[in-house]
């Protein structure tokens, strides 16, 4: 990696800045004091402009440990905003992306309000910590209206009911949800809790081109580039999309949900 930034004759704060990431660990990176992820010689070669064949032998290299793990607890030592940068370059580079939940609202579709919190929840973070990580989830939504990418999500019906915060932040929540439907670049399925079901929503997940799937779990972040891992994650969401639904129907589900909560904030 040293070696191709001296050939590209760019400064390590230049490359460091483009790939979202500290000097600081492009150093550790360069000199062999960090072993990088396959995520973060995607985004440094991208900064250096390596393209094409010579890109796909690096990252081949990179995916002899296909699958990594990132404990959250050292994610929280980082500086969780940090992360959330590091997620928005993912994105970035992302056409296509589809992203199933059955624990929270997704990120990208979050209020500020939900976003803080989620974000307050055990282990809740510092209130300085919690408002910067809230500030770079929501920079994250410009993407959104990115006419060349398109959004695919897949929301269960239970996390709408999820009362993790004063019933009017759900509420306004669940306006966002609808509003952001309409966009013409994101569909948005709420997977209803009635029917027979295809699979169990065992953990979160977003698919990313159909060449990396991110995995959310308790205790980690899990990557993989393994071909066979992301079929098997691309099949599920096809299996839950089948009976998910879709914009009028899921709207007036969503804001079905909305109207429940309305009552509840006057008892508040």
């Amino acid at each position: 990696m040293r070696a191709l930034r001296d050939a590209s004759g760019q400064t390590g704060d230049a490359v460091a800045r483009r790939a979202s990431m500290s000097a600081g660990k492009l150093s550790k990176i360069e000199n062999g004091k960090v072993r990088p992820t396959v995520q973060d010689v995607d985004l440094i070669l991208t900064a250096l402009g390596v393209a094409g064949e010579a890109k796909e032998q690096f990252l081949s290299a990179a995916r002899a440990a296909a699958t990594e793990e990132t404990a959250w607890r050292f994610l929280r030592r980082l500086g969780p905003w940090k992360h959330q940068r590091t997620i928005q370059a993912v994105e970035a580079g992302t056409r296509t992306l589809k992203l199933f939940q059955g624990q929270l609202i997704p990120g990208l579709l979050q209020t500020p309000e939900y976003a803080s919190a989620v974000l307050s929840l055990p282990p809740e973070l510092p209130a300085e910590s919690r408002a910067r990580t809230v500030a770079a989830r929501i920079e994250r939504q410009a993407t959104l209206y990115d006419r060349d990418r398109s959004f695919h999500f897949l929301v269960c019906e239970h996390v709408l009911r999820w009362l993790i915060s004063e019933p009017v932040i759900m509420a306004l929540q669940l306006d966002r949800l609808v509003s952001v439907s309409r966009l013409p670049n994101v569909s948005l399925g709420i997977v209803p809790a009635g029917p027979r079901m295809p699979d169990f929503p065992m953990t979160c997940f977003s698919l990313h081109d159909d060449r990396l799937v991110i995995v959310e779990t308790f205790h980690s972040e899990v990557t993989t580039r393994d071909p066979r891992d992301v079929q098997l994650y691309a099949d599920t969401f096809e299996r839950f999309s089948a009976v998910a639904l879709y914009g009028d129907g899921m709207r007036a589900l969503t804001e079905s949900i909305r109207n429940e909560f309305l009552p509840q904030q006057e008892t508040h």
